[in-house]
């Protein structure tokens, strides 16, 4: 047994050469078409409609959803790859096509076909648009701790709260939205939330303050605000009151997704510093000459190919659907967006003074890791959940 796993063969990564046909095609769009207006995008704090259009047209919003659904399907790795690519020009625009599976996922896995059929095939045909409203200002992390309500009023449901940090919420024709329908039991905090889906024209659905994060320029999120929205008994999502399992089922998913954007970053962190320390001279001699310089290129490359691996692998395990998936989930989150964070600040100092200039695109790497760090559960929290699935997959003990 390879500790905790149960043979080395959990440790492959499935990949073939349709995945890298995929991966050339994504890196021409976005050599092509995104990286010449990395500034646009952060200047104005949007993505331009007709490169999100684009990605429309190239079926990027149907990757990794089933074909029978409007999807293109591909899996899970194949998202990793489009998420990678994309971020490596900017993460705004990975958010844009990725922020669709927070809604996606968990409809397709505890949705009725009727919810599936109605909703899923628009968002992957690139028909509508669709965003995950859960965290609320006294709840992020902590996700048994929301408190908007959602009561039974004859066949439907009438939600009221305040939600924040809802990326994608201003440009989403639908929601997923949780609420509690029954206070939690004492031993049980989880129990009493379930998940709906809301769509934005909805009576007492209103978008609130967007939210000045500091990186995400492009795609930052918002504040909702759900005042007596009344739902459709048919629009619950999952079991009743077991909203939480639904949510952690898509956090687990989501997270790898996040983990490529971190592999993005750190890609393009990466291959900036290279070119500058290979172009400059000083004191006589290229900056690679120097041996601090050759020494956090190495460490930079080391960090950046360990953390493509991890969240190629957590992405090959969850694409077989195996239990060990959730644990590798929270190692190539926490460790491919600390290592982003890392490189980015290393190609900065690199850089020097220019590092820290907006127009040279490389203070925006940090900026972006940093918020990689923070959503789909802080890094401290993939901490506690890899000692808890660590533990739980080896001796079968819960703590």
């Amino acid at each position: 047994m390879v500790f905790p796993f149960r043979s080395i063969e959990d440790f492959r990564i499935e990949l073939n050469p349709d995945h890298e046909l995929f991966r050339k095609s994504v890196r021409e769009f976005v050599e092509n078409k995104v990286m010449p207006r990395w500034k646009e995008i952060e200047e104005t704090n949007s993505v331009p409609q007709e490169i999100y259009q684009e990605m429309v047209a190239q079926g990027y919003t149907g990757v990794g959803i089933p074909e029978e659904y409007g999807g293109q399907g591909g899996g899970l790795t194949m998202a990793v790859i489009l998420t990678e690519e994309l971020s490596r020009a900017s993460v705004a625009l990975s958010v844009t096509v990725g922020v669709r599976d927070l809604f996606v996922v968990p409809v397709l896995k505890h949705g009725s076909e009727e919810l599936k059929k109605k909703y899923v095939v628009p968002v992957a045909r690139g028909e509508a648009r669709a965003a995950h409203a859960n965290t609320e200002p006294g709840a992020g992390s902590d996700v048994a701790g929301i408190q908007t309500t959602a009561k039974k009023v004859n066949s439907h449901y009438v939600i009221s709260g305040r939600k924040i940090f809802i990326t994608g919420a201003a440009e989403a024709d639908y929601l997923l939205v949780s609420a509690r329908t029954e206070p939690p039991r004492p031993d049980k905090r989880w129990w009493g939330i379930t998940t709906f889906v809301v769509e934005k024209g909805w009576e007492g659905l209103k978008i609130g303050q967007r939210i000045r994060v500091m990186g995400l320029r492009g795609e930052q999120p918002y504040e909702v605000i759900l005042d007596e929205v009344k739902v459709p008994e048919e629009n619950v999502v999952g079991p009743l009151n077991e909203g939480f399992k639904v949510l952690m089922d898509t956090y687990d998913h989501a997270r790898i997704g996040v983990a490529a954007q971190g592999v993005g970053i750190a890609q393009a962190a990466f291959e900036k510093a290279l070119n500058y320390a290979l172009q400059r001279q000083t004191f006589g001699q290229p900056l690679i000459a120097h041996g601090i310089i050759t020494e956090k290129i190495a460490d930079m490359y080391t960090k950046l190919q360990a953390a493509r691996l991890l969240t190629y692998w957590a992405a090959s395990l969850a694409d077989k659907n195996m239990p060990e998936y959730l644990i590798a989930a929270s190692l190539a989150k926490s460790y491919a967006t600390e290592a982003a964070e890392w490189i980015a600040r290393q190609a900065i100092q690199i850089h020097g003074g220019y590092g820290a200039d907006f127009e040279t695109g490389v203070e925006r790497y940090l900026r972006d890791a940093i918020i990689t760090t923070i959503y789909e559960g802080t890094n401290e929290i993939q901490k506690l959940i890899i000692a808890r699935q660590l533990v739980r997959q080896a001796f079968g003990l819960k703590i």
